[in-house]
């Protein structure tokens, strides 16, 4: 009789099964978009950033590629999130562009961070922030950030109470040489988002324009 799956491996198979999709529909694109991706997957970040490829988006746009992470330390996540690369040869008039980057970014907070007033002002600056301090140009900034709280009664009373801040956001790359964006200083800009919503010190002098919020350490599930 043959043993039963753990749920986890089937999960994970499952998983790598779909990412493994989006990576052969890339390498089917067209060019532009190929060397978008290429410059996703040879991109250097911090390590306490773990990436990796997962299904993407199918009716955003004729061509996308997907990544998630989450900020480590330990065992613990303190922030995760989700980047999405999309990519239409017609162009899109409300892009402004052929390409577009889509991202979700979460991390629990302090209940005391999360009541302060200028909170969604100081994430948003944090992605323009980010950006910024890496040199990079880009068009057609939208998104909302939000922020929540959960208090728990009855049976689940002992829980402490939490806040998380979610930021959903797009904008549109500049491109460069063969109308391909920087997408690698791209991505390598969002990590530095993740790291500053999930608390960690800037990475260096010139990751030190966006403030860093403190949080509450515990973990995330994506």
């Amino acid at each position: 009789m043959d043993e039963p799956k753990d749920p986890k491996d089937t999960k994970d198979s499952k998983v790598a099964e779909q990412a493994g999709e989006g990576d052969r529909q890339a390498d089917a694109a067209p060019p532009p978009f190929r060397a978008a991706v290429e410059a996703l997957r040879a991109a250097r970040l911090r390590p306490q950033v773990e990436v990796e490829p997962t299904r993407p988006p199918q009716r955003l746009a004729p061509y996308a590629y997907a990544l998630e992470a989450a900020v480590v330390d330990g065992d613990q996540d303190l922030a995760d999130g989700r980047l999405v690369l999309l990519y239409d040869p017609a162009g899109h008039d409300a892009w402004r562009g052929t390409f577009r980057l889509v991202t979700l970014v979460r991390a629990e907070l302090e209940p005391e961070m999360a009541a302060d007033p200028l909170l969604p002002e100081v994430c948003w600056s944090g992605l323009t922030g980010a950006l910024q301090a890496r040199g990079l140009t880009y068009g057609e900034p939208s998104g909302t950030v939000t922020r929540a709280s959960s208090h728990y009664f009855g049976g689940l009373s002992a829980r402490p109470s939490a806040s998380q801040i979610e930021i959903r956001a797009s904008w549109t790359p500049r491109e460069g040489l063969g109308g391909v964006p920087d997408t690698g200083a791209h991505l390598a800009s969002w990590c530095d988002l993740l790291a500053q919503v999930a608390g960690l010190p800037p990475a260096g002098p010139g990751d030190a324009s966006v403030v860093t919020l403190p949080q509450r350490r515990g973990p995330q599930s994506l």
